[in-house]
């Protein structure tokens, strides 16, 4: 696995990143489901341990922002969740070969956004918290999208709730998914060295979604997200077809 070598591979892999923290630093979500399809497009090395650990800095940040608005009982059922899942996300890892990982992508990609389209609205239950915790270590683990099963449970709630629960909760979740890839032999120094590549787009999305979290409109913003990660997944999905 080696770094991606040439400017505007560089330059796109900013951009990307750019755009998903921006919308995850103002909405709590969306990282994933914007950036997973289209780093697979240019070096499927980026998913999931890289994405993931520029996500845990990212999410960690979020979390320190938005502190006095952690609702800590949704952290204490969505973490053993995580766990589960986590589990079961490595599973799948190690037996699924690697040619098929771009199919694997892609649908949990189409996962996220059928989810986020579902119109479904959950209770915020500790049970239904622990079931998203589940699907959540699943997604994340295996494609390093776990963001919309919590999103779902928590989109009734304000935003500064939003942003800083989900923050902890993806802290937690992210280390222990990390943790699972590491065992399976799939997150390390190639991985971390991705990672690296991924960090300053992430940090400029963070340092820009601060003084937009009172403007940015949801409603505006997640048809758009939507509609790439939708396009961008379904090519992931035929390019590891043919």
């Amino acid at each position: 696995m080696e770094l991606i070598p040439d400017l505007w591979s560089l330059l796109a892999v900013f951009l990307i990143t750019l755009c998903g923290t921006l919308v995850q630093g103002t909405i709590g979500y969306g990282l994933g489901p914007l950036s997973v399809p289209l780093l697979v497009l240019i070096d499927p090395g980026f998913i999931p341990g890289p994405l993931l650990l520029s996500a845990l800095v990212l999410t960690g940040l979020m979390a320190y922002r938005d502190q006095h608005s952690i609702n800590l009982k949704g952290v204490a059922w969505a973490v053993p969740g995580r766990i589960l899942g986590s589990i079961g996300g490595a599973f799948l890892l190690g037996i699924i070969p690697g040619e098929k990982m771009g199919i694997l992508f892609g649908g949990m990609v189409i996962l996220a956004i059928l989810l986020s389209l579902s119109g479904i609205r959950l209770r915020l239950t500790g049970g239904n918290i622990l079931s998203a915790g589940i699907l959540s270590g699943i997604m994340g683990t295996t494609s390093a999208i776990g963001g919309a099963p919590m999103a779902l449970v928590y989109q009734r709630q304000e935003g500064p709730e939003i942003r800083g629960t989900l923050s902890v909760i993806f802290v937690f979740g992210t280390i222990i998914s990390l943790t699972a890839l590491a065992v399976i032999g799939r997150f390390g120094l190639p991985e971390i060295k991705h990672s690296v590549v991924l960090l300053p787009g992430v940090l400029s999305g963070y340092l820009l979604s601060g003084p937009l979290t009172r403007i940015m409109n949801k409603d505006f913003i997640r048809p758009l997200i939507l509609g790439v990660a939708a396009l961008a997944g379904a090519i992931v999905i035929l390019k590891s077809i043919h």
